[in-house]
């Protein structure tokens, strides 16, 4: 396969992930918003607000290509001028119910006029509340998908996650994890095809998981207190996105769409001065619950 015949799979991956969340929902619809970049290339916005489950999300898909920017080249030790292709579908929902768990998911590919190319993505779930039983089915859905290709997919990409989706300054992981991959390029066990069909089986099992959570949890009753530890639930959201992403960092630095950029961010958020959960109440297990390395499984 070439890299536009990837980039038409994104796009129809756009769509069904998109179709069945708005299933799920049963209100929200996408709103589509289509962009071109600049130095070449665009993609499609899809955004969705104020659903019966989902707050606010978006499904992103984007194709673009031109001259590979110099932080870029810098960070990959290349001193002569590269075109880039990238293509990819990002997403990230927040919900209406704090018993309903934030989701990311980003699946891409990238490659260089030199000849160089590689896969990237993996999936994160952020319960506002860590509930045990969730973690394990969501962590259990994870590694079924990399067993399907490689034994050592799950391990080694769950602790990817661990790792990335950290907040330093917090000493706490984002959430419960997932798995992580980026730079999967191809070796002597794995040809082009092979780390394609992955990623595809990643981004398919996106809306099976989600709108999972979304039947399971939606009607589950909340009090304002568990609304209120939401809201600062989502602030960490915001910190970790804004503080330590690359995605989001790299692309504020390199004049990137801003809206398709931020289109991470909660509709509403808040922080509290020194926050402490009450002693042994659900807030304080949760936080105690954001730590690497935890075998969810």
């Amino acid at each position: 396969m070439n890299k536009e015949q990837i980039a038409i799979y994104f796009q129809e991956l756009q769509d069904s992930i998109c179709k069945a969340l708005e299933k799920a929902d049963g209100k929200g619809k996408f709103h589509e918003d289509n962009w071109q970049r600049d130095g070449g290339g665009g993609g499609r916005s899809r955004v969705i607000q104020h659903g019966k489950v989902i707050e606010k999300g978006g499904v992103m898909f984007s194709a673009v290509w031109g001259d590979l920017h110099e932080k870029m080249l810098a960070s990959m030790g290349l001193t002569e001028k590269v075109d880039f292709f990238a293509t990819g579908v990002s997403i990230v929902l927040h919900p209406q119910s704090p018993q309903v768990p934030i989701i990311h998911m980003n699946v891409r590919y990238f490659e260089m006029s030199n000849g160089t190319f590689w896969f990237g993505g993996g999936i994160d779930l952020t319960p506002h509340y860590v509930v045990e039983e969730d973690a394990k089915w969501f962590h259990q859905q994870l590694k079924n998908v990399c067993d399907k290709h490689n034994a050592e997919y799950y391990p080694k990409f769950k602790a990817w996650a661990d790792d990335y989706f950290f907040n330093t300054h917090r000493n706490e992981t984002r959430g419960i994890g997932g798995i992580f991959f980026d730079y999967q390029k191809t070796d002597e066990s794995r040809d082009k095809a092979q780390l394609f069909a992955f990623v595809k089986d990643v981004g398919e099992s996106f809306a099976p998981i989600y709108t999972h959570f979304m039947k399971k949890n939606k009607d589950l009753p909340f009090t304002e207190n568990e609304k209120t530890f939401q809201m600062l639930r989502r602030g960490r959201y915001v910190e970790f996105n804004l503080v330590h992403d690359r995605g989001t960092k790299f692309g504020l630095e390199t004049n990137g769409r801003t809206e398709s950029i931020l289109m991470s961010m909660p509709p509403v958020a808040n922080w509290v001065y020194n926050y402490q959960a009450e002693p042994n109440s659900a807030e304080e297990k949760t936080l105690q619950s954001l730590r690497k390395g935890i075998d969810w499984i």
